[in-house]
């Protein structure tokens, strides 16, 4: 199996280089250009102000439980529906994003479509975690 495949299957052999750092070849850099659109971060699923916004919103639904503990629950169910909206919002935009990168014409590398796929890998398994 060649690094390529054990990438896109989730698996590394630790003997075979990443496409990023394969080595030139034919006086090319097979690797450059891949670096960076295959070592995606860790993305949070929500912008650092929506989280904040959140739990801030969280913590004073909790806090008001004792005085009303009904319309806390109530609140509580309206932030969490909130969230998933949200939530939906953001995978909904990536998703788009991810769409017009292959889709944008009929002349796409299958380097390319490698590439793509393993983003669709990375956004699916941060679907999954949620």
């Amino acid at each position: 199996m060649i690094p390529q495949e054990l990438e896109l299957r989730g698996e590394r052999d630790e003997n075979l280089p990443l496409t990023a750092e394969m080595p030139k070849v034919n006086g090319t850099d097979g690797g450059a250009k891949l670096k960076t659109a295959t070592h995606e971060p860790n993305v949070p699923l929500f912008a650092q102000n929506d989280t904040q916004d959140f739990r801030s919103r969280w913590e004073k639904i909790q806090s008001g439980f004792v005085d009303e503990p009904r319309e806390a629950v109530e609140h509580a169910d309206e932030l969490v529906a909130s969230a998933i909206k949200r939530l939906a919002e953001v995978f909904a935009t990536e998703r788009h994003k991810l769409e017009a990168e292959w889709g944008k014409s009929d002349n796409v590398s299958t380097e390319e479509l490698r590439v793509a796929l393993r983003r669709y890998r990375s956004f699916f398994d941060r679907l999954l975690s949620v």
